[in-house]
């Protein structure tokens, strides 16, 4: 490793990654992801606003090439959205582009949209507790 890959620090719409470190802070806590959904995210942070394909992603992040019918990207893109949407409920980071992949480009959602999340996580919350 490089000193300057030891140095490199990704921000974004509120995220701040250190990849040498293995951390995502957001809102000033720590984001708890896998090490697969560290990948992920470092990978789409590094090529801001350009549209990764699911096999690029795969063979960046796997290290292999991809199956034909492999939807692990996008199971694993669908886990990063959900803590980024929790972190940070006020952006959208992760979009996807129909049959062509995903970009990373950090947008304010809509008043209304977090508000909407917020309240799912809360009521969700509250079920987990009551069971």
């Amino acid at each position: 490793m490089s000193s300057r890959d030891a140095r490199e620090r990704l921000r974004a719409g509120g995220l701040d990654v250190v990849p040498a470190a293995y951390t995502a802070r957001a809102g000033g806590g720590v984001v708890p992801l896998t090490p697969r959904e560290f990948e992920l995210l470092v990978e789409l942070m590094r090529r801001p606003d350009e549209v990764l394909t699911r096999e690029h992603l795969y063979e960046r992040c796997w290290g292999q090439p991809m199956a034909p019918s492999d939807r692990a990207v996008d199971v694993y893109v669908r886990k990063l959205r959900a803590k980024l949407e929790r972190a940070v409920p006020d952006h959208a980071f992760i979009h996807t582009h129909y049959r062509l992949g995903y970009r990373f480009s950090p947008q304010p959602t809509e008043p209304a949209q977090s508000a909407a999340r917020e309240r799912e996580a809360s009521e969700a919350a509250v079920f987990r507790q009551a069971r």
